[in-house]
């Protein structure tokens, strides 16, 4: 077996929360607009929001990965033509490949707190047909250490799988740590990864870089060598940490819509004004 590279921490920063509205509060941890930094990855938003903070709408040429941290929140979808139910620790994984349209909203008079991220397709599948994979906190398999505990939601975390299917790779846990434990996460060496502290401080990276509830940690690259990411709580610990391959392919993004060219934004916005964006 060769041995494991460990990362270092390349940047730290805090997510500054802002009022959106009177129902709706978020803080970007991954700003868009970074596509090749950020490769594959597109966007995460924290949203903190109540019933009518978003309205039907579309997606094509992406996915969107869903953790609810907090809360209950309803989905609609024109894929299955009925509605789903997410709670804390669920975790959804929506394909938007040709073209969805949907919503997501609490019920009335409650309240949800979650975390959304985009990912890119690869060209050859930005207009697959769409699919919606729900993992309920239940159905997750967890990886146990002493002082901790990993839920692995997609791809792996030392021999513990998940079956999530990906186009695009991709890696995404969530750590509970006891204050003074340490946890390794193993990634391949050309995932493009960060963490998302959501309680708690640590140390995190071959470096030791300190992080706290609200702050997010970019990894340094490892090359082509298998890497590990180690992480010590220095008070109750949890974080969510989201590893993928990057695509390295040109990225034109105009709202929902997430394509390769300006000629396929413009066609996926005529799909939808004519009707055609989600006909069988």
């Amino acid at each position: 077996m060769n041995k494991l590279h460990s990362r270092d921490i390349q940047k730290v920063w805090t997510v500054q929360e802002r009022k959106i509205s009177a129902v709706h509060r978020a803080g970007a941890v991954l700003e868009p607009g970074n596509w090749k930094d950020y490769d594959p990855f597109l966007l995460l938003m924290e949203d903190k929001f109540e019933k009518g903070a978003f309205d039907i709408h579309p997606h094509r040429g992406m996915e969107t990965i869903t953790y609810v941290i907090d809360g209950t929140i309803n989905h609609y979808d024109s894929v299955t033509g009925e509605g789903g139910k997410l709670q804390s620790g669920d975790f959804q994984f929506m394909t938007a490949g040709r073209g969805v349209v949907h919503n997501e909203s609490p019920g009335e008079g409650e309240s949800v707190h979650l975390l959304q991220l985009w990912v890119n397709l690869p060209q050859k599948y930005k207009m697959v047909e769409p699919r919606y994979q729900n993992i309920h906190i239940e159905d997750a398999p967890i990886r146990h250490e002493e002082g901790a505990h990993i839920r692995v939601y997609s791809g792996s975390s030392g021999s513990v799988v998940s079956n999530t299917l990906n186009y695009v790779p991709v890696t995404f846990v969530e750590m509970n740590i006891e204050n003074g434990a340490s946890v390794i996460q193993d990634l391949p060496g050309n995932y493009n990864g960060f963490i998302y502290v959501l309680e708690g401080s640590g140390s995190f990276g071959g470096n030791n870089v300190q992080a706290k509830k609200g702050q997010a940690l970019w990894l340094g690259a490892a090359g082509s060598e298998p890497s590990l990411i180690q992480v010590t709580a220095t008070d109750q610990l949890r974080l969510v940490l989201f590893a993928g391959v990057p695509l390295k392919e040109p990225v034109v993004a105009r709202g929902p819509f997430v394509m390769n060219t300006e000629e396929e934004i413009a066609q996926a916005y005529a799909d939808y004004r004519n009707g055609k964006f989600i006909s069988q």
